[in-house]
């Protein structure tokens, strides 16, 4: 790129931080850098035209793990490993909803119902076994009971006669909210240079130089938020999960309230203004999905149409107004990866497709590696 001076002076020189990824991850570590760094000067640096990751595309789930997840995480952590995971969650949805405002995500506390197929008769029998032992597991956090049983009150079809409720559960807005928090860092006189990716960096003394598709500049500290992207610039155990998602036309008097899981929570559901926002299907083909590509796939739209007739909506009819991807961030362990990478590089990566509950907490404690 031929820049002016002009161009060079006011945006790519005597650079205090430089953060890649424009997602709740980078934009809560450029508030939280503001907040530690009063006069600092502070870029984001953001491949797509807007936030490209899962941020802008996620389902919009304020949710810290359905019964049968936490029961499945028990398997491969400790039992204070899930507590710290489920009250990281928690404390990161706290964050998220101080900084912005509840009006401002549209914050609502529906409730959040896990779903079993009739062929998950074991799964149904495990969760409804072990609820109260994972009530009080919970307790602690949330000082009263998070899951019951509640009948099928939204006539599903196809399913088990009852669903696990979660009082706690909400939704939010995922457009008004990364619209808020974009609002709030450039009011804070932090600079967003969009469609720029990053190549490549390396360190050099008190500096580190990188490389982007358009320009080249130097930063006192690089921090990079790329979550699902992680593996094109780290070496870290981070791999890229595709999520595709449908949503519908208006349904006239849609009755669904609440945010929905199913299948162990590879299929989500959920409304907003009168449509069904519907999303999963990874579990399909786990290694087709382990992919970059913001693309869908028949075999995962067929599926979720098809549920959408069979289980969600029976006899109810629907059209199909709009479809999309998002890439997550996942690896073995579903705890975030936060650490110092050198002394003047840092990342804040893998959020499990946890990126609403962790991405503000995330971010702050990306900062405050600085």
């Amino acid at each position: 790129m031929n820049l002016s001076y002009w161009e060079y002076k006011t945006w790519l020189s005597n650079v205090d931080f430089t953060i890649v990824g424009s997602g709740i991850v980078g934009l809560n570590c450029a508030l939280q850098l503001r907040n530690q760094y009063p006069t600092a000067k502070i870029i984001v640096l953001e491949k797509g035209i807007l936030p490209q990751g899962a941020s802008t595309k996620n389902a919009g789930f304020a949710c810290f793990g359905s019964l049968s997840e936490i029961l499945d995480d028990l398997h491969t952590h400790s039992k204070q490993e899930v507590l710290e995971l489920v009250k990281r969650r928690c404390n990161g949805l706290a964050l998220l909803r101080s900084t912005l405002g509840d009006s401002n995500i549209d914050f609502q506390q529906l409730g959040g119902y896990e779903l079993f197929t009739q062929e998950d008769s074991d799964l149904y029998e495990s969760c409804l076994a072990e609820k109260e032992i994972i009530n009080q597991l919970l307790k602690p956090i949330f000082k009263g009971n998070v899951f019951s049983e509640v009948d099928n009150k939204f006539q599903f079809q196809q399913i088990q006669s009852t669903y696990i409720f979660n009082q706690f559960e909400g939704q939010i807005d995922t457009g008004k909210m990364m619209n808020s928090l974009l609002q709030k860092v450039l009011s804070e006189n932090i600079l967003i240079l969009n469609s720029v990716t990053v190549e490549d960096f390396t360190e050099s003394g008190n500096s580190v130089h990188i490389k982007t598709n358009h320009f080249e500049l130097n930063t006192k500290k690089l921090l990079i938020a790329t979550n699902g992207f992680a593996s094109q610039l780290l070496d870290e155990k981070v791999k890229p999960a595709r999520a595709q998602v449908l949503i519908t036309k208006p349904i006239p008097d849609l009755h669904i309230k609440g945010t929905f899981h199913l299948d162990k929570g590879y299929y989500y559901f959920r409304n907003i203004d009168d449509r069904i926002l519907f999303g999963g299907g990874r579990n399909l083909d786990f290694k087709g999905e382990e992919t970059t590509e913001f693309n869908q796939t028949e075999i995962i739209q067929r599926k979720l149409e098809n549920l959408l007739k069979t289980t969600i909506l029976p006899n109810i009819p629907f059209e199909v107004e709009h479809r999309w991807s998002g890439i997550m961030g996942v690896g073995t362990q579903k705890k975030a990866i936060v650490k110092p990478l050198s002394n003047h590089v840092f990342c804040g990566v893998r959020l499990g497709g946890m990126g609403i509950a962790i991405g503000s907490l995330v971010g702050k404690e990306l900062a405050q590696l600085t």
